[in-house]
């Protein structure tokens, strides 16, 4: 039993080895973001725009559009809560419908998004998609470190998607040479 389970393990771990370098060397390793300047202005567009001075926050609703350097965002609806230090100093951008966030070679989307700028953390939740190319990781949840480049995709507990709460991948294999 030990012989035969060793038979389909080993060609099976050999694939999703192989296949975990085939994304680490097309991607670098690291999200396109890495070393995102959190620190850039930040212009937004919306349909409509109701500010809650009170409480430090700013609602966008309808077509919103946000853009940071390179950095771009599009969703339904975006809650900006904001500092008044002597100055308005955005704190963090909420998004809620149909988020995508873009940089010049990666494309993420999900249901909500978090874009913590203090921490330069970006989270996606709900039916998140990451694409770089031809290449398309699906979960439940994405984190990218701006500092770092680092991507984290989480598959959600069981019975929350399709995928059964994993994290499911397509990569396409470039062509070797001599075939």
């Amino acid at each position: 039993m030990k012989a035969m389970r060793a038979l389909i393990l080993t060609p099976l771990l050999a694939c999703l080895a192989a296949s975990a370098a085939l994304a680490q060397s097309q991607s670098g390793g690291t999200s396109a973001l890495k070393g995102h300047d959190s620190n850039a202005p930040v212009d937004v567009s919306a349909d409509r725009i109701e500010v809650q001075d009170r409480a430090d926050r700013a609602i966008f609703a309808g077509n919103v559009h946000v853009v940071q350097n390179e950095l771009t965002l599009d969703t339904a609806r975006l809650t900006v809560a904001y500092s008044n230090d002597g100055g308005v100093q955005i704190q963090r951008l909420d998004a809620a419908g149909g988020v995508v966030v873009k940089s010049p070679s990666e494309t993420a989307k999900g249901n909500f998004g978090i874009y913590d700028l203090n921490a330069k953390l970006i989270t996606l939740i709900g039916g998140v998609e990451l694409t770089r190319g031809a290449n398309r990781i699906f979960g439940q949840r994405l984190t990218i470190d701006l500092d770092s480049g680092r991507a984290v995709i989480d598959g959600g507990p069981p019975g929350v998607n399709q995928s059964g709460g994993r994290v499911t991948g397509h990569f396409t294999v470039p062509k070797r040479k001599g075939e």
